[in-house]
């Protein structure tokens, strides 16, 4: 065979290949694949005006068409994918599939087709409204309906509803009438703590200015009676009435179980195209975290409506209904910790866990005007009550509680003093007697002798440094490794750089009265947590001690209620003498942990265990 007829040969076959591989695309190796592409890429884009040069013998009427189409459905964006493409002498014709996101209604799936038309060897697209729909016609208009579902409950350990359908009233301001900002902001605080920066971000936020209501804060009809006489006189301040969700009373678990209002234009961006201006979505808490599982997804239809008022619906969007959140809070323990709390007022928070399971059982965050839920992201130096920890260690080593401990008035480490509080001075006391009067200095000199790694070991048996999702953020507890012989005594009496939670020190009285250590849960499946067991034998020496801090010593001011076993903690924090300190309590009794904590409370056993006393009682 010559040279010349095997390369034709070849040509011929590369030719009836490309043919064939164009026929199984169903792409004409000659049609206007390109040209339907390009289409479909600038209307992906909303580029109008390259989609209209593309066609032949636009519409006067092209532009506004397309524009009725998105803002009809409010289409967020729309994307392309390009099927068959068929010709037929100098016409042809491309199928397609588009997926249109409409804001708050989610994605609007449907195929159409492109005709073409070739004049002077160039495709263009010969346009009719059916490219956008094929059921549409000209003069049709677009429309949407959209209505969420009942929004699902959130339900305590026992399945019942936390909630309930109430009425409010949503106190807030008129800027247009508002003559002095100072007044209003200064009687919003005084009335309701409401914080003024708080106002001054609503009222500065865009379109404020011009909105003839900015809502501040929703109060319950009891409240609202008591603050309107001082409120309604100050020009500018107004008031709505509306219904909302409400917890069994003002403040119970608020922090926690969150609210619910209408979606900020901070949240819209984080929900998603799911959602849109005016929706009522959950702002804060559990409400806010489990937002999707509670609120579902809305339901909806898409409508064609012909000129002469006939409508079609061409595409219906089946809602989801959302689905109850089950909580591990007791109605009757959460009661408890928010009375004891009662009257306290420095910022606190009180935590109860189930200490066989984790379970969070009632959690309180005080002020309760402020949003920080101290009880589960606030981080404090535990001070005494990681004597726990510390004790366990030794414990392990094979320390037993009638062992000698030295309790000096002071010790020094590398130059380093440390000193018992009030500079008391027990002498040769006991393991028992340095746990129960809490003696710093008893705790460096053992400590010494334990070692970092030791005392490391035993702070991951209580959780420290182990990562964990109770159902809200949440930080746990830390406890880097000690670096030289003074982190190692700091550590050792909960100071230097060892920082928990109020959270995470129920979770340590747990493992105390149960011997096994178990992330916390808010919510019930998120049960399967991380768990560590504590060192054998150890947890009867624990029960022994901790009873004797509340029959003998720092927690006597929790004497009578029987049963109780616990520690108390004076943290110190800040850098300027004398340093302010936090005041802990953390104890069990009868199966249910806790820790209660007062910032910059003072001293533990004065002040925080009469609140672990008022809430132990109810157990």
């Amino acid at each position: 065979m010559s040279w010349r007829v095997w390369r034709v040969g070849v040509a011929a076959a590369l030719s009836l290949l490309l043919s064939a591989c164009a026929s199984v695309r169903g792409r004409p190796a000659d049609g206007p694949v390109d040209e339907a592409e390009a289409y479909l890429r600038a209307w992906a884009a909303n580029d109008v005006a390259a989609m209209k040069r593309a066609v032949a013998g636009p519409p006067a009427s092209f532009e506004e068409q397309h524009q009725r189409f998105r803002d009809g459905l409010r289409i967020v964006s729309s994307r392309f994918e390009l099927g068959r493409v068929e010709r037929d002498g100098e016409q042809a014709r491309a199928t397609f599939r588009a997926v249109h996101v409409l804001r708050g209604l989610g994605e609007w799936e449907l195929e159409s087709t492109l005709p073409f038309v070739r004049r002077e060897g160039r495709w263009f697209v010969r346009w009719t409204p059916a490219v956008l729909h094929p059921e549409a016609r000209e003069g049709d208009r677009y429309s949407r309906t959209r209505t969420w579902l009942e929004r699902a409950e959130l339900l305590d350990a026992y399945g019942e509803p936390l909630t309930h359908v109430g009425e409010v009233i949503t106190i807030g301001v008129d800027p247009t009438r508002v003559r002095s900002r100072a007044d209003v902001t200064s009687a919003l605080q005084v009335q309701l703590e409401v914080d003024p920066a708080r106002v001054e971000k609503a009222l500065n936020a865009t379109g404020a200015t011009a909105a003839n209501f900015v809502p501040i804060i929703d109060v319950r009809p009891e409240r609202y009676q008591l603050v309107r006489p001082a409120l309604a006189p100050v020009p500018g301040i107004f008031f709505r009435k509306k219904t909302a969700r409400l917890s069994p009373s003002e403040g119970f678990a608020s922090h926690t179980l969150g609210r619910v209002g209408e979606v900020t234009a901070e949240l819209l961006a984080q929900l998603g195209p799911l959602y849109q201006p005016g929706d009522i979505v959950g702002l804060s808490g559990l409400e806010r975290a489990f937002e999707p599982q509670l609120a579902g997804t809305p339901s909806g239809e898409v409508v064609l409506t012909r000129p002469s008022g006939e409508a079609q619906v061409v595409f219906r969007f089946e809602g989801k209904q959302g689905t109850p959140l089950t909580t591990t809070l007791r109605p009757a323990l959460q009661m408890a910790a928010e009375a004891a709390l009662e009257g306290v007022t420095q910022p606190a928070a009180l935590v109860a866990v189930d200490s066989e399971s984790g379970a969070v059982l009632a959690i309180a965050s005080r002020p309760l005007s402020q949003p920080l839920h101290r009880a589960l992201t606030g981080r404090y130096p535990p001070g005494s009550t990681f004597k726990v920890v510390t004790t366990e260690a030794l414990l392990a080593r094979g320390m037993g509680v009638d062992a000698p401990a030295p309790c000096p008035p002071t010790v020094a480490v590398k130059g380093k003093s440390f000193r018992n509080f009030e500079d008391e001075a027990l002498g040769a006391i006991t393991l028992r007697g340095a746990f129960a009067h809490s003696c710093n200095t008893a705790f460096v000199l053992l400590s010494a002798n334990l070692g970092g790694e030791a005392l490391g070991e035993a702070a991951r048996r209580f959780g420290f440094d182990v990562e964990y999702h109770p159902g809200l953020p949440s930080s746990g507890g830390t406890f880097p490794a000690p670096r030289n012989a003074v982190e190692l005594a700091a550590s050792s009496i909960g100071q230097g750089r060892v920082l928990a939670t109020p959270l995470h020190l129920a979770s340590v009285a747990a493992a105390a009265e149960s011997g096994r250590w178990r992330a916390p849960y808010l919510v019930t499946d998120l049960d399967d947590g991380p768990s560590a067991s504590l060192a054998d034998g150890t947890r009867g020496a624990l029960h022994l001690l901790m009873r004797a801090v509340v029959t003998e010593g720092t927690g006597r001011a929790a004497a009578g209620v029987p049963e109780l076993a616990g520690k108390t903690g004076t943290a110190e924090f800040g850098t300027v003498p004398p340093l302010p300190t936090h005041a802990w309590f953390i104890g069990f009794r009868n199966g249910i942990a806790f820790a209660v904590l007062v910032e910059g409370g003072g001293v533990g056993g004065r002040v925080a265990a009469p609140i672990a006393a008022r809430f132990a009682s109810a157990l």
